[in-house]
């Protein structure tokens, strides 16, 4: 560990770390590709952020989708992206003064960006629906490209409400979510078989959204038979080819379709193979347990929600991959090249972000003040408000679900008063869209601009509107301490706190998702209450109000070489291991090339034949 020996000034001078660890060798050249290698992991998500240009994702699931891509651009992975093109965004959130939040299409021309690819069809309720892409390249650190598909049904073949199917990111009613979901996943199955990518191709379910590809493989098993023929040995044969990824710690929360609708749609013989699967409870289509009788391999994306899942699945086995972020997406300039002067592999390999204990803590505060400077200049541009540079900061930002709490810390505004006085001067920043059918988290929004209002004498609170990817990089690096206060057990993982910490920002959150595993008291951040007392908020804003006021404040105001060392601390410790790269790595030997997939398509047949179920009649 580097060594501090106070100054007269009170500043501290570092003691510099040994050459091991301040000077890695340099880095190698990348290699570049001399040809694209065939895809052999189809990765499927309804909702992926892979440019801040593309508004194809709405929160953490997207974000998360894009940087597991990411990671295997830079691993060289074979792997291929599969979502919807949503030609309207998720949604443009505006707020006006009371934090009322009103929606805006977000639209973009895809055609203006990415590469055409060929159409395919598909039979959705007795019509021919016809499905083109678009295609754009990931680049890896070494050269090595991930194609990302968009599928899209926006075509002059098509009817004008087919042609709306890839508008909108969770839009509609549960028919249009029904059709975007049958697209993604069978038309997602034969657009990669137009493509070329049949023999030996695995496929990852994101969330229950693409579940129905299990469907497409099924038919593409038995061919010319009846899919109502469908056996054990054929459902086995498509779950040696399926990876499934839940994210979902509430059965009420699950896609899930009246079998009327689901029969309408996708007819009465697909139905039958569906209902032979044992996912259709309750007389509902059921995705989330598609999903999970449809594949070999079935996961958590914390250790905890692998624990919670496993519980909530007792029938299944739910393995446990901890979610990670793309560090060289998510580092602040400041702190790209604080990391490429000091660790120069780390963009090859972020476990050498593990040496960033050997960084001088000058450095690290340095860079931290010019990525605050960056976002407190964003912000007054934005909105007006003129932060402090010097001014202790906090960070919220998260989709605006009610499980989130984004309101928890202004349960009590004359105690936040009195730790203004007592632990010294704050303000806070925060951002975050409620789905637009969603009232409840629309009013956590106007809770948070009723407390902002009260408090803007003494502490000011800015609420940044349409929070997006470039935003996130602001305040995950800019902020002095990221918040998160979900209640327990409904956080599956989260990943902005991991963010923030490749940034040196550390977390002061509850004992939830990732943070279980991310946690050291006192060393990488700080817990918000108790980890065996989850139910009780009263004693969770209590312990987040004694943190703030008689430990995170004076620390920072009083003992700054010891704060800078928690900084230092959350990116050595939690930025190396909660990568994207671990994350991709951990699938590939976990779950990608554990065992070889059968293949769904007789020997012998060339390419995917109509069934019966997919004739227009």
């Amino acid at each position: 560990m580097t060594r501090v020996t106070p100054s007269r000034a009170g500043d501290g001078r570092v003691e510099r770390p040994p050459a091991h660890i301040r000077r890695p060798r340099r880095p190698r050249e990348p290699t570049r590709m001399t040809h694209e290698p065939a895809g052999k992991i189809a990765y499927f998500s309804m909702e992926i952020a892979v440019d801040e240009r593309f508004p194809t994702y709405s929160g953490g699931l997207g974000v998360l989708a894009g940087d597991l891509l990411r990671a295997a651009a830079d691993l060289e992975l074979p792997m291929v992206g599969i979502t919807l093109v949503h030609r309207q965004g998720y949604f443009h959130q505006e707020l006006d003064e009371a934090g009322r939040q009103s929606e805006r299409a977000e639209a973009w021309r895809p055609e203006e960006m990415l590469e055409p690819v060929e159409p395919v069809t598909l039979s959705l309720n007795n019509r021919r629906l016809h499905i083109r892409a678009w295609r754009h390249w990931i680049l890896g650190v070494t050269g090595h490209r991930v194609p990302v598909y968009f599928l899209d049904t926006d075509l002059p073949e098509n009817g004008v409400w087919e042609r709306a199917i890839t508008n909108s990111l969770y839009g509609g009613d549960q028919r249009y979510r029904l059709y975007q979901e049958a697209v993604l996943g069978m038309g997602g199955v034969r657009l990669l078989r137009s493509q070329g990518l049949r023999k030996g191709l695995q496929f990852h379910m994101n969330e229950g959204h693409s579940a129905l590809l299990a469907l497409a493989l099924l038919e593409e098993r038995l061919s010319r038979r009846n899919l109502a023929s469908a056996g054990p040995e054929d459902i086995e044969a498509v779950r040696q080819q399926c990876i499934f990824t839940t994210h979902t710690p509430v059965v009420a929360a699950f896609d899930q379709f009246p079998l009327e609708l689901a029969t309408e749609v996708l007819g009465p013989e697909r139905m039958a193979a569906l209902e032979a699967v044992q996912c259709c409870p309750a007389g509902k289509l059921n995705m989330t347990y598609l999903g999970l009788r449809c594949s070999r391999y079935v996961n958590g994306v914390a250790m905890r929600h692998g624990e919670v899942s496993q519980r909530m699945f007792p029938n299944d086995v739910v393995h446990s991959i901890t979610n990670g972020v793309h560090a060289a997406t998510w580092a602040a300039p400041a702190f790209q090249e604080l990391y490429d002067q000091h660790l120069p592999e780390w963009r090859h390999d972020n476990l050498y972000l593990h040496n960033a204990i050997g960084i001088p803590l000058v450095e690290i505060r340095q860079a931290h003040q010019v990525a605050k400077r960056a976002m407190i200049k964003a912000i007054a541009q934005e909105t007006g408000v003129r932060f402090s540079e010097s001014v202790f900061t906090l960070g919220f930002a998260r989709r605006a679900a009610t499980y989130k709490r984004a309101d928890l810390l202004f349960g009590d505004l004359e105690r936040l008063r009195a730790i203004r006085r007592h632990g010294g001067p704050f303000q806070i920043v925060y951002g975050g869209k409620a789905h637009p059918s969603d009232e409840e988290g629309k009013a956590v929004i106007r809770r948070v601009f009723e407390a902002a209002k009260a408090l803007r004498e003494t502490i000011p609170v800015v609420y940044i509107e349409n929070y997006d990817m470039n935003w996130a990089r602001l305040l995950l690096s800019g902020v002095d301490l990221w918040l998160n206060n979900p209640r327990q057990p409904y956080e599956a993982s989260g990943t902005s706190g991991m963010k923030a910490a490749i940034n040196g920002v550390p977390s002061l959150s509850v004992l939830d998702g990732w943070w279980v595993e991310g946690h050291y008291e006192g060393v990488t951040g700080w817990a918000v209450g108790l980890e065996k007392n989850p139910a009780d908020p009263g004693l969770e804003m209590v312990s987040m109000y004694e943190k703030l006021e008689k430990t995170i404040l004076p620390m920072f105001y009083d003992r700054r070489q010891a704060y800078v060392g928690v900084m230092r601390a959350a990116m050595a410790l939690n930025g190396s291991f909660f990568s994207a790269q671990r994350m991709a790595a951990q699938y590939a030997r976990n779950a990608y090339f554990t065992a070889q997939p059968a293949e769904s398509e007789p020997a012998g047949l060339p390419a995917p034949q109509e069934t019966s179920a997919d004739r227009p009649g």
